[in-house]
C-alpha cells in the first residue's frame, strides 16, 4: 500500500478528513508576524478604500471612538499635511534673505527674471551688475540689448513674479522658489497618503521631504531646478488622481456581484478625464522650465499607458492592450503631448510679443529653417510663420549649446555619484578671523550653503530603491513600478551626457520620489496589517530609530545649509567625505 505524504489530507480514525497542513515554511513566517493579506474583491482591487478612521487604534489612546474618531480621522487627511506643510515653510522662509548675496547661478536666474519682468526678453548686463543690485537695487544696470540665454522663460517667470512683489533683492528672488518649495512638500504628503492608503505615511514621506537638505537649499535659492522637480511632481500627483478616478469609473460599471467583466474592462469609454489635461499643462511647464522635462514627458506618458492597461485588466478586460490602443493611448496622448507644446510656446509669449528678444526677427528674409541642412537641398519653409520660424532656430542653437558644453567645472560631477552624495556643490562660502564678522572662535570662522541631501537619507533610499525594484519586478506592485518611473525620469537620462558639465544638484527633481520609496520601505518595516503585536513593536521601533536619525542627521547639518556660522573646526567636522570640501 502506498505511504500517504504528510501533505495530503489524510482521514482521522473518526472518518472525518484531516484539515491539509500550511507549508513549514508559512509556519516559520508566522512566528515572525506574517499574516498573509486577505483577497481583495474586484472594486477595491480597482480603487482600494482607505482604513476607517474609528477602526484605528490610534483613536483609542486618546479615549476617542465612533464619529469622534471618524470625523478626526477624515480632518487628519488634509491637517496632517497641511502642518507638515508649515513645518517645511517654517524652515524654508526663515532668514530667505541671508546670505545677502548673489549665489551660484543666481548670477543668472535672478537677473533674466527681472529682465522678463521689465522688458519682456533677457536683456544685459554691466559686469558689475551684482554689487550693484545688492548695494542698491533701484540703479540696477539693466541694458535693452538681448542677451543670449540658454533656458526656456517659464522658471524665470516664477522667480520674477516674486521679484514684482518685493524687488530685486535676495528675499525677492528666492521667495518664489521658497513657496514652491513648501507647496512640493504639501503634494508629497497628499501623494504618498493616496499611494499607500495611509494618512501617517503620507505625513512621513513630506516629513522625509522637508528635512532633505537638498531640497532645502534649492528652496531657498533662485534657480530653475526646484522650479521644474515642482511641475513634475504636481503632473505625477495628477496622473495619480486620473488613475484613482478612471478605476472608479470601472468600478462603478462592473455588475452588482463585482465580478470582472469583459464588456466593462474592454469596451467601456472612461469619458472626459480632466487631471490629464492639467497633468499636460504641468509637463509642458515643466519643459518650459528645463529641457529635461521632456524626459519626464515621454516616461509618465508611458506610465499611464501601462496604468490603464493594468485598470482594464483588472475589470476583466480579455484583450487589455488592444482595449486601450483602440480607447485610451490617443486620447492619452492628445491630452499629454500637445497640451505640453502649446504650453511651452505659450511660456515664450513674452520674446513673441516684442521683436528685440535675441533671435526674434532671424527669420526675416529667410526661407529655411535651423540648423543647417548641409549638402541636403533646402526647402522653401515661408509657409511657416516668422515667429515660428525665428523660436526653431534659437531652440536649435540652444541645443547646440548644451550638448557641447564641457568646460571644466570644480563642482561638476558625473551622475554614478549623486546618490552616495559624492560631490556637492557650494553655492556661497565665506571665511572670517576672530574678531571679524562676529566671529569669536580662536581659529576662525566659516559660513557656507551647501547643496547636499541629508546624507543618512539618501544612504537609506539607495537601499529603499533596491525594495521598490523588488516590489515591482517580483511582487507586481504598481506603486513601487510609479515611484522607480518618477526616479528614472529624472536620473537616468543624465548618463546619456557624461562627457557634458553636469552638476549633482540636477538630482533635486526626483527627491521627492527617493522620499517615497523610502516611505514605502519604512512601512514595509513596520508590518503589513494583521501582524503581532510583537512584530509591529520591532518594526516600529527600527522605523523610529531611522526617522529619528535622519532628523537628527538634518538639525546636525542645518548650519551649512543656511549660511550660518560656525567654527572652522566645527565645519570641517561637518565635512564627512574629502570630495565636499
Amino acid at each position: 500500500m502506498a505511504r500517504v505524504s504528510s501533505d495530503t489530507a489524510t482521514q482521522t480514525r473518526h472518518g472525518e478528513p484531516a484539515r491539509e497542513q500550511p507549508p513549514a515554511w508559512r509556519e516559520r513566517l508566522r512566528r515572525y508576524g506574517y499574516a498573509p493579506p486577505a483577497r481583495a474583491g474586484v472594486r477595491d482591487r480597482l480603487v482600494p478604500p482607505y482604513p476607517e478612521p474609528g477602526r484605528s487604534p490610534v483613536w483609542g489612546l486618546f479615549g476617542l471612538d465612533g464619529r469622534d474618531a471618524r470625523r478626526l480621522g477624515r480632518l487628519a487627511g488634509w491637517g496632517g499635511p497641511l502642518l507638515v506643510a508649515l513645518f517645511a515653510g517654517l524652515l524654508r522662509f526663515w532668514n530667505l534673505g541671508s546670505p545677502h548675496e548673489v549665489m551660484f547661478d543666481e548670477t543668472y536666474y535672478a537677473k533674466d527674471a527681472w529682465a522678463l519682468y521689465r522688458l519682456g526678453y533677457e536683456g544685459t548686463w554691466a559686469d558689475s551688475a551684482n554689487d550693484t543690485i545688492l548695494d542698491n537695487p533701484a540703479a540696477a544696470p539693466l541694458g535693452e540689448t538681448a542677451s543670449y540665454v540658454v533656458h526656456p522663460p517659464a522658471g524665470k517667470w516664477v522667480i520674477a513674479l516674486g521679484e514684482m512683489m518685493f524687488g530685486l533683492n535676495p528675499f525677492g528672488w528666492r521667495f518664489m522658489v521658497a513657496v514652491l518649495g513648501t507647496l512640493s512638500v504639501l503634494m508629497v504628503c497628499r501623494i504618498g497618503r493616496r499611494l499607500f492608503r495611509s494618512t501617517a505615511l503620507g505625513c512621513l514621506a513630506g516629513v522625509l521631504l522637508a528635512v532633505d537638505g537638498l531640497h532645502l537649499v534649492m528652496s531657498r535659492a533662485a534657480l530653475l531646478d526646484l522650479v521644474l522637480m515642482f511641475f513634475v511632481l504636481a503632473a505625477f500627483g495628477c496622473l495619480l488622481i486620473d488613475r484613482d478616478a478612471a478605476r472608479a469609473r470601472l468600478a462603478a460599471a462592473l455588475p452588482p456581484d463585482g465580478r470582472p467583466d469583459a464588456g466593462v474592462g474592454g469596451r467601456l469609454n472612461l469619458g472626459w478625464r480632466p487631471w490629464r489635461l492639467a497633468a499636460g499643462v504641468c509637463l509642458g511647464l515643466a519643459c518650459a522650465t528645463k529641457w529635461s522635462g521632456a524626459y519626464v514627458l515621454v516616461a509618465f506618458g508611458l506610465l499611464v499607458v501601462l496604468w490603464d492597461v493594468g485598470s482594464r485588466r483588472t475589470a476583466g478586460a480579455r484583450r487589455p492592450y488592444r482595449s486601450v490602443l483602440r480607447r485610451d493611448a490617443g486620447p492619452a496622448f492628445l491630452a499629454l503631448v500637445p497640451v505640453a507644446v502649446a504650453v511651452y510656446v505659450a511660456s515664450w509669449a513674452g520674446w513673441l510679443a516684442g521683436r528685440d528678444g535675441y533671435f526674434r526677427t532671424w527669420a526675416e528674409g529667410r526661407e529655411g529653417l535651423s540648423p543647417e541642412l548641409g549638402p541636403l537641398p533646402r526647402f522653401d519653409m515661408t509657409w511657416v510663420p516668422e515667429w515660428l520660424r525665428s523660436l526653431w532656430h534659437y531652440e536649435a542653437e540652444v541645443y547646440r549649446f548644451h550638448v557641447n558644453l564641457t568646460s571644466e567645472h570644480p563642482y561638476q560631477s558625473h551622475p554614478w555619484s549623486w546618490l552616495v552624495n559624492a560631490r556637492p556643490v557650494s553655492y556661497f562660502y565665506e571665511s572670517a578671523e576672530r574678531g571679524e564678522s562676529g566671529c569669536t572662535a580662536e581659529g576662525g570662522c566659516a559660513r557656507e550653503v551647501l547643496a547636499l541631501g541629508t546624507p543618512l537619507l539618501w544612504w537609506a533610499a539607495c537601499f529603499a530603491l533596491l525594495y521598490c525594484l523588488y516590489r515591482w519586478a517580483l511582487r507586481r506592485d504598481w506603486r513601487a513600478g510609479a515611484i522607480l518611473c518618477g526616479v528614472a525620469a529624472g536620473y537616468l537620462p543624465w548618463f546619456l551626457y557624461q562627457e557634458r558639465t553636469i552638476f549633482y544638484f540636477y538630482a533635486v527633481v526626483f527627491v521627492p520620489f527617493l522620499c517615497l520609496a523610502l516611505t514605502m520601505m519604512i512601512g514595509a518595516m513596520l508590518g503589513p496589517p494583521g501582524s503581532t503585536e510583537r512584530r509591529r513593536a520591532v518594526g516600529a521601533a527600527g522605523a523610529g530609530v531611522l526617522v529619528l536619525a535622519i532628523v537628527w542627521n538634518f538639525v546636525y547639518f542645518y548650519p551649512v545649509y543656511t549660511g550660518q556660522q560656525l567654527p572652522k573646526d566645527a565645519w570641517q567636522g561637518r565635512m564627512w567625505l574629502d570630495t565636499w570640501v
